[in-house]
């Protein structure tokens, strides 16, 4: 990639401790990006890049992902992530922080603003107010011993499969272009270079603990979301590609429990907006968080 790159940098949550990436430029407002889930902080790279002139961005890896420390015990509870957003907000001052999140970093970064209502300005989500109405009731409804049961029975099941190894970074690389075929060789090979390291014995693995994929029994209820929405006071931009599988807020009336929020479609676009429509996704974000 062209152009300066960030610095790494740690901080501790819970004992874990975590890694972000610090794109410089300190005396301007700070803006941060919080990556999906088995994703990382340089999936941020392209957008970075173009925002750091204007504000302070840091792109932080989530527990158990990038270079963060893994959870001991194999759990990830929502509210551990959440957690950790508030350690990296209270101990480097940053509040009121700009976010731009994606996906599971979306989420989270969605509870922490019901949260903490006063220590965020401004909240631009991609694809990140979780599944359809539907989905929701459905895990809402499940009883606690059967989340419990589900979620003892999805770690066994990890502990007995083991990660997937690769032959090559070419094979990594295949394996990213397969996930999301808009991407280029050069945004393939970058996603893939800082997503998996390579092993003794010569091989590749991803750096996220595969036990992320396992859902925690202690997910929010689907009730307790919208109240918690409702406790944010900043404005919010919610954004959406049309050709993914994340619904309509519009249409799920997700967006009416939203005090200040306005949402955003992009056309040939999926999941990762910001990867698949790069130019407008920076273009919205430097006019949306400028105001």
């Amino acid at each position: 990639m062209k152009g300066w790159g960030p610095t790494s940098h740690r901080y501790v949550s819970q004992g874990l401790r975590l890694h972000y990436v610090d794109w410089g430029n300190d005396g301007a407002p700070p803006l941060l990006l919080v990556h999906g889930g088995n994703d990382h902080c340089r999936s941020w790279d392209w957008v970075a890049q173009r925002l750091c002139e204007s504000f302070h961005v840091m792109a932080v890896d989530l527990r158990g992902h990038g270079d963060s420390d893994h959870a001991p015990g194999s759990h990830y509870p929502t509210h551990g992530f959440i957690l950790d957003l508030a350690q990296l907000v209270a101990q480097r001052g940053l509040a009121p922080v700009d976010i731009l999140a994606h996906s599971w970093g979306g989420a989270i970064s969605l509870l922490y603003a019901g949260l903490y209502p006063e220590s965020v300005r401004r909240l631009m989500v991609i694809e990140g107010w979780g599944p359809s109405p539907e989905v929701l009731k459905k895990h809402g409804d499940m009883p606690l011993h059967e989340r419990l049961r589900n979620w003892v029975e999805g770690c066994r099941a990890v502990a007995h499969k083991r990660p997937p190894r690769y032959a090559t970074l070419d094979d990594c690389v295949a394996r990213m272009k397969a996930a999301n075929t808009r991407l280029t060789d050069e945004q393939a090979h970058h996603l893939a270079l800082h997503a998996a390291c390579q092993n003794e014995d010569g091989t590749w693995s991803w750096k996220y603990d595969p036990y992320v994929r396992v859902i925690s029994p202690t997910w929010v209820p689907p009730e307790e979301l919208g109240a918690i929405w409702s406790r944010i006071t900043c404005p919010v931009q919610l954004l959406r590609g049309t050709e993914s599988w994340a619904g309509d807020p519009v249409a799920d009336g997700k967006i009416g429990f939203f005090q200040d929020a306005r949402v955003e479609a992009f056309e040939q676009a999926g999941h990762w907006v910001h990867h698949d429509r790069l130019d407008d996704t920076v273009a919205l974000a430097r006019a949306f968080f400028a105001q």
